[in-house]
Order: C-alpha cells, then sequence, then structure tokens
C-alpha cells in the first residue's frame, strides 16, 4: 500500500487524481440536480419566484452548514472514509426521491445531510497528501477544482437538458447515477490515500487528547473572521443558479442563428471557465512567483472579491438597455460576466480550501474546512433573501446593490489584510 501512495502522476500523488474523479462526479450529481431546481419549482410545483429564491437560498445555505457537523463528526467518530462512504450514500437517496413530487423536501433533507458528511472530508484528504510546507498543495486544490467544475459543466448540459426535454423526474435520476459513479471510484481507490486522520490518531492518543495550544485556537479565530468576510462573496456569486439563471431563461436573446441556446447551459459557463482558465491564472501564479511578486493567499481573496464586484459592473448596461426598453437583452452580456466573476472565484475558493488545511490543526482540519463551507451557508442564506428582491427591483439597481455588495467585502478584506500584517499571527496568516 505505501508503494501506491508513493506512485505519482505530473508529480502529484495518484490519490489526487482519485480525489478529482470522486468530487467531479459528486459534483455532476449536484450541479445537475441544481440546474433544475428552480426551473422545477417554478414551472412544475408552481412556487411564486420570491418562495423559490428562499428555498433555493435555504437549500444551498444549510448545504454548505451541515460540512461543520460532518467534519465533527469525521474527526471525533467516523473517521474521513466513513463520513464520504454515508454522505455519498444519502446524497444519492436523495437525487432518487426527487422522482417523486410529494417527497420534494425530505429529498432535500437527504441531500443536505449527505453533503455535510461528504463536502469538508473529500477536501480534507486533498491537503492529506502533502507533508507540511510542500509547495504543491496550491497547484493540488487548483487541479481539484478544476475536477468539481468538469463535473459542474457537463451536469447542466445533460441532467438539465434531459430533465427539461424529456422530464424533470429523469434528469434528477441521471444526477443519482452519477453519484453512484463517485462512489464507485472512492471505493477502487482506497489503496492511493491517506490512512483517514481517526486511524492515524489511534495510533498516537496522546497528542489526540492533548488540548488546543493558545497559538492554535488563535489561528482558528482568524481563520473563522477571515471567512465571516467571504459571506457577501458567496451572496452574490450564487445569483448565478439563481436570478441570473431566470433572466438567461426569460429575458435574453438566447438564439444563435437558428438555434436557441437551452436555459440549463447558462449554468455550464462558469465551470467552463474554471478548467480553462485555471492553467492560465496557475501559469501566471508560477511566473510572479519567479519574480518574488505573487500576493499571499489573503491578497489574491481581495482580488477574487474585487473581480466579482466587476462581473456585475459589466451587466448594469445590460440592466438598464432592459430597464429602458422592456426587451430581451443579448446573452453575450452574460458570458462576459461570468468570465470576469470565473477569475473571481479562482481567486478565491481554492485558495481558502488550502488556506485551511495549511493553518488548522490536523486533529482539527475537518471541522475548520466545515467552517469555510459555513460561510458559504451564510452566503447562500443572503442569496435567496437577495434573490427574493429580482421582481422589485430594477435590473439596474439589482446589479448595482450586488457589485455594492462584494466590493464592501473587498474594502473589509483589505483592511483584515492589514491587521494581519501587525498582528502575531503575522507569519502564520501571510506565509501561506
Amino acid at each position: 500500500m505505501q508503494q501506491d501512495m508513493e506512485k505519482t502522476w505530473l508529480g502529484h500523488p495518484r490519490g489526487l487524481f482519485v480525489l478529482f474523479l470522486v468530487e467531479m462526479w459528486e459534483r455532476f450529481s449536484y450541479y445537475g440536480m441544481r440546474a433544475l431546481l428552480v426551473f422545477y419549482m417554478t414551472k412544475q410545483l408552481l412556487f411564486s419566484q420570491e418562495d423559490a429564491s428562499h428555498v433555493y437560498g435555504l437549500y444551498t445555505g444549510l448545504v454548505y452548514m451541515t460540512p461543520l457537523f460532518g467534519g465533527l463528526l469525521a474527526d471525533r467518530f467516523l473517521g474521513q472514509r466513513r463520513a464520504v462512504y454515508i454522505g455519498g450514500t444519502l446524497m444519492a437517496i436523495g437525487h432518487f426521491l426527487m422522482a417523486f413530487e410529494s417527497l420534494f423536501f425530505p429529498a432535500l433533507g437527504f441531500l443536505i445531510a449527505g453533503n455535510g458528511l461528504f463536502k469538508p472530508n473529500i477536501s480534507t484528504q486533498v491537503g492529506s497528501l502533502y507533508p507540511a510546507g510542500d509547495k504543491r498543495r496550491d497547484s493540488a486544490f487548483s487541479i481539484f477544482y478544476v475536477g468539481v467544475n468538469l463535473g459542474a459543466f457537463l451536469a447542466p448540459l445533460t441532467c438539465g437538458t434531459l430533465g427539461v426535454v424529456v422530464g424533470w423526474h429523469y434528469g434528477f435520476g441521471l444526477a443519482g447515477v452519477g453519484m453512484m459513479v463517485g462512489l464507485l471510484i472512492y471505493l477502487y481507490g482506497q489503496r492511493y490515500l491517506k490512512p483517514d486522520r481517526l486511524t492515524a490518531r489511534k495510533e498516537s492518543s496522546a497528542e489526540a487528547e492533548a488540548p488546543l495550544t493558545l497559538r492554535e485556537k488563535q489561528k482558528i479565530a482568524a481563520l473563522v473572521l477571515l471567512c465571516l468576510l467571504t459571506i457577501p462573496f458567496w451572496a452574490a456569486f450564487e445569483q448565478q443558479g439563481n436570478t441570473l439563471a431566470l433572466w438567461f431563461d426569460s429575458d435574453t436573446d438566447r438564439q444563435i442563428g437558428e438555434w436557441e441556446v437551452p436555459q440549463t447551459w447558462f449554468q455550464s459557463l462558469n465551470p467552463m471557465f474554471i478548467f480553462t482558465l485555471t492553467p492560465v491564472i496557475t501559469a501566471f501564479w508560477a511566473w510572479q512567483a519567479g519574480r518574488g511578486a505573487q500576493p499571499g493567499a489573503i491578497a489574491k481573496m481581495v482580488r477574487g472579491c474585487l473581480l466579482l464586484g466587476a462581473s456585475f459592473l459589466v451587466l448594469v448596461p445590460a440592466g438598464i438597455w432592459y430597464d429602458v426598453n422592456g426587451t430581451p437583452v443579448s446573452m453575450w452580456w452574460l458570458v462576459a460576466s461570468t468570465l470576469v466573476m470565473t477569475l473571481g472565484e479562482l481567486y478565491l475558493s481554492p485558495i481558502g480550501m488550502s488556506m485551511v488545511t495549511k493553518l488548522a490543526p490536523a486533529r482539527a482540519v475537518s471541522m475548520c474546512m466545515g467552517i469555510w463551507y459555513l460561510s458559504q451557508f451564510a452566503g447562500n442564506l443572503l442569496a435567496g433573501y437577495i434573490g427574493g428582491f429580482w421582481e422589485v427591483l430594477s435590473r439596474f439597481h439589482f446589479f448595482l446593490l450586488l457589485a455594492s455588495l462584494v466590493f464592501g467585502a473587498a474594502c473589509a478584506t483589505a483592511v483584515y489584510l492589514y491587521i494581519m500584517k501587525r498582528s502575531r499571527l503575522r507569519e502564520d496568516m501571510l506565509h501561506v
């Protein structure tokens, strides 16, 4: 087994690519269901747009809250591998339950609970493949993030199209099949993964039982505060599966010649840009590092917020046109906005995950990853609330609201960076 773990592919442990494929199929299942969710609620279950937005926000928010508890359970009782198995099984059940309209809310419950066990524990296993100080870790999370988005790209094209053209439940069923494929790959690839942290702690019980040091508590507190600052980012970012998806469906010109782009395909744009731009961004960071000019993790996150805010400013002229004329706008406005939005995501999301695995104490890393996802929980709840203003505000004011929200987060994170430069945690927080 040790020999298997030491084998590399493209300079990285083979375990990384096992986790890449597992996460790809899990994200295929999640985004396949999400691509249909708002349309299913408004067109099949006949929810109002406001109610559908609130349910969407609550569901996607809880998806990111439960990882905190899933991380705790894995750290203390289950171990990461068992948590992944149980979580994946629960999510597959949830997808299949979506075939029954009367079981809509129980199905969401299974998906939320399963995700809570799966998500933090698959991510922390990426970090466990690398020793402390290994400079490959950031690039590993960027590669892992490509897997996330490859699944997210394929899902709306397949599950989304199948659900809209053939039937909602066929799309949801295909999402469940994707989750089962991911579980089978995880089972096969066990020999390429490190023993989970629960097993490791059993071999060193004294270390496991030692309380967290003051320094470790300070680092966790600093991580928590940084996570809080990302909430506005996620609140704006998650509009692409909610209000922006609705706008693409009803208020944009989707014609390319004689062909009309299916409404669910919009949600493949962001992941497509992720895996096409990731090599460019990582090469750019490597070039900066060679010149001694690569920004630290927090500085990258500030840039991520600025880019996301700029993506909504791109939509402002389209919003003004729609408000004045009341006619559909070109879909290329949304394409351009999504491109800038994706750059912002690449500067924040994988960097944040990598930062957590570097700074969190080994015996609390899954819990800390859960805290990272907790910020996305709050952001998604806020996204659902903001989405309720879609039919109240003009498009101009709605997009300006989102841009202002994220620019405010950028300013707050810049202040946080300034404070960290003068704190006793400078070496921990700025050199990751």
